[in-house]
């Protein structure tokens, strides 16, 4: 071989390497991806809160007296345990039990003086009997006969009119009592004190009309918990009493609690005005699911709107716009854009009616840079 032609050979070969090079360099790198399989399982179609709900106590009464004066008695402190009819809090009324003494007083001596009463009006009614029977026998004037008989119906009268006195005196009792109850607050139910706003012997005055102010004891029921969370005007008509939901609070990690709805707001609350909302109200199906509770927390709700079980789901992060994903190639390692459809969705699962079977594999990870239609791809094992 001459060596024009061992140059050429040469050259060919250099550049044939260079080319090659060149493609082997500028060859698409993998994309790194997490996959995730399509399976057989329950999907539902939920509504959620548009903003967090609270936990509430299904009775709570922020109590305050409705007389000013002076604490003088305050048996109960922050977190105490009473009975329904405990008296919380009491002010000073030492005149008022004096008024209810001297009340109960007059109340026992009308008792006494209508029992007395009674008892002659029934000596005379007994008397005027006798002697009518004596005259019947012409033992006894008819003159005598008349006095025992106007005697027995004065007396009558006297044990009448001393017998109503009694009445008085039990009204005036009970005006009393009303008078001395004003200066109590005592509990309307079972529950916990939440918070006390006073001190012995510091003066408190009632709330004027439409000024609101701090209670003087806030009672909480915490036997019975429900959630209140506010959802959007757009979901709120489908939504109805008794719905199944599901309930989690932030305090409780990611446990989820059965519930069912027990009402859903007649009107729309216009606070925010891009932003309109039905507040509803959601039941704990167990007491026991609450025992551990307090009103206040943060809570959401899941209203379950329709539910299938047992159907082809796949996750809905996976989803692309157009109801698309990619479907992965295990022996190309290459991932294809396809179309499936869908049913019943929510915030974690998908429902596949077509375009995928069970066990094939899609990308779950569908935010990574350079995922395409036709990409090559490896799976990422570090998620």
């Amino acid at each position: 071989m001459s060596s024009r032609k061992r140059l050429i050979l040469i050259i060919t070969i250099v550049t044939l390497v260079a080319i090659a090079a060149f493609f082997w360099l500028k060859r698409a790198k993998p994309v790194a991806v997490v996959l995730t399989n399509v399976e057989i399982g329950p999907v539902e179609r939920t509504v959620t809160n548009t903003r967090a709900g609270t936990l509430k106590a299904c009775r709570r009464a922020k109590l305050s007296p409705s007389i000013g004066g002076q604490i003088s008695s305050l048996p109960v402190r922050d977190g105490d345990t009473v009975k329904s009819g405990q008296i919380l809090f009491e002010i000073w009324n030492d005149d008022l039990l004096a008024q209810m003494q001297l009340a109960k007083s007059e109340l026992q001596a009308a008792q006494a003086r209508a029992k007395e009463a009674c008892v002659l009006a029934d000596v005379a009614k007994g008397e005027a009997k006798r002697l009518t029977q004596l005259r019947k026998k012409a033992l006894a004037s008819d003159e005598k006969v008349e006095q025992a008989v106007g005697q027995a119906e004065s007396k009558r009268a006297g044990c009448a009119a001393v017998t109503s006195m009694i009445k008085v005196s039990e009204s005036r009792v009970a005006v009393a009592q009303a008078a001395l109850d004003r200066t109590r607050l005592t509990a309307p139910f079972d529950g916990a004190i939440a918070e006390v706003n006073g001190e012995l012997g510091e003066y408190v005055t009632p709330s004027p009309v439409g000024v609101p102010t701090q209670p003087a004891i806030d009672l909480i029921d915490n036997s019975c918990l429900y959630v209140a969370a506010p959802i959007d005007e757009v979901d709120a008509p489908e939504i109805k009493a008794d719905m199944v939901a599901r309930i989690s609070l932030d305090a409780f990690g990611k446990e989820f609690f059965k519930g069912r709805v027990r009402r859903v707001a007649p009107y729309v609350l216009d606070i925010e005005k891009q932003a309109r909302t039905v507040d509803i109200e959601v039941d704990f199906l167990s007491e026991k699911d609450n025992a551990n509770m307090l009103p206040g927390y943060t809570a959401d709700v899941e209203v379950i709107i329709d539910a299938h079980t047992e159907v082809l789901r796949i996750p809905s992060e996976a989803l692309l716009e157009g109801n698309r994903v990619y479907l992965y190639d295990a022996d190309s390692q290459v991932i294809t854009e396809i179309e499936i459809r869908s049913g019943l969705s929510n915030w974690q699962y998908t429902e596949v009616k077509s375009g995928l079977d069970k066990g094939q594999q899609i990308v779950l990870s569908i935010d990574r840079d350079g995922l395409s239609d036709g990409a090559l791809v490896k799976i990422d094992k570090s998620e």
